[in-house]
């Protein structure tokens, strides 16, 4: 069976969160989300459809992408690409987009939802095409910088309360230190703890990071810009918690060059980030043969892309907990018949054809902004 693209919908859809979300980069109450549904049509004419998120932020805060430019960039110059293909699979998609720099955010949507609609037609599941045998995985959280250590403090009392076996936070100058402190006192040493400073820190900042040492952690993730790959495996001799690279990496090749380098410990690995999931799988292998744990990061995924994230992370690399979180930690209210949820720490692996969910269809037109329809 041969497919050939028919007709592309992108939809942008507003879901406010259930409570600010602050990081290094700035903070978010609500999200604007393009999402992207792709027509397949086989050799008898048989149509199938897929759907795929693009991660992309409303601002170019955490990377060049934003959700406008990605739009963008799709209907101008991406799809154009992939319409002249005869034969239209999602691995042709990163070689037919090859030549065109950037964007990994926006090709990854479209990817996404290609092999959405790929494994649809042939009536698989995302767990089945990419081999996977677990079918759970545990769950953790990402917990956003809180004006006050009691205000964060009840905010991760409440994520341990529900279940969560791994508790990530967010990080900066000014907010670190005794937060992490306080943190781990809370929760004791035996629940894994991990930080996250999405780049806010400097090659400068070692004797500063280092403080972090006593508090056994699993990782440090992103001190430092994401070009820095020098200044991280210097910070990586400089400190003992291990060093884990999200933003520098977009790439299998790169991540080869950042492993090599000694500037990446742990990987955290983000399917929109590196341009789809069929490139995530690459960073997986890669990081497998040369023994350097992965585990999957999130975006504030609607059930799209959340059910894509957790057949992901059941590949066996995948030995740190992610941050596949239950939708709930984000939204009242999510776009799917079934969000993921969480039980004893651990979400169950999606079955369902395709990327393994199933839209609520009148939730979705309700909280659609706006669609541009592509022929």
């Amino acid at each position: 069976m041969t497919f050939r693209l028919g007709a592309v919908e992108l939809r942008r859809i507003a879901l406010p969160l259930v409570s600010p979300f602050r990081t290094s980069f700035g903070s978010q109450t609500e999200r604007d989300i393009l999402l992207v549904r792709a027509e397949l049509i086989d050799d008898d004419g048989g149509r199938s459809e897929g759907w795929g998120e693009c991660v992309a932020l409303s601002e170019p805060s955490y990377s060049a992408e934003y959700v406008e430019g990605a739009q963008h960039v799709i209907a101008t110059h991406l799809l154009p690409r992939l319409r002249i293909a005869d034969r239209l699979e999602a691995a042709d998609v990163g070689t037919l987009l090859a030549k065109l720099h950037g964007h990994p955010m926006a090709k990854a949507a479209l990817e996404m939802a290609i092999l959405d609609a790929q494994l649809r037609a042939r009536d698989q599941s995302f767990g089945d095409f990419l081999g996977v045998t677990r079918t759970t995985i545990p769950s953790g959280v990402s917990v956003g910088i809180h004006d006050t250590i009691d205000e964060l403090l009840a905010a991760v009392q409440g994520y341990v309360d529900d279940g969560y076996v791994r508790i990530k936070l967010k990080i900066e100058p000014g907010s670190d230190i005794e937060h992490v402190a306080a943190v781990r006192e809370l929760i004791g040493p035996e629940t894994p703890l991990q930080v996250d400073a999405n780049t806010a820190y400097r090659r400068t900042d070692g004797a500063h990071l280092r403080r972090l040492d006593e508090f056994d952690m699993l990782l440090i993730e992103q001190p430092l810009a994401e070009e820095d790959i020098i200044g991280h495996a210097r910070l990586a001799a400089e400190v003992e918690t291990p060093i884990c690279l999200d933003e520098s990496l977009v790439s299998a090749a790169g991540t080869a060059d950042a492993i090599e380098l000694g500037a990446c410990e742990i990987a955290n690995i983000k399917p929109g980030r590196v341009g789809g999931y069929l490139e995530a799988v690459r960073i997986h292998d890669l990081c497998r043969h040369q023994d350097i744990p992965v585990w999957c990061g999130g975006m504030i995924e609607t059930g799209i892309g959340r059910a894509a994230n957790a057949a992901l992370a059941a590949l066996p690399g995948f030995t740190l907990p992610g941050d596949i979180s239950a939708s709930t930690r984000f939204y009242a209210q999510d776009i799917v018949v079934d969000p993921i949820t969480i039980t004893d720490g651990h979400v169950t692996v999606p079955t369902g054809v395709g990327l393994g969910f199933e839209l609520d269809r009148p939730y979705l037109d309700s909280v659609t902004t706006g669609t541009q329809l592509l022929t």
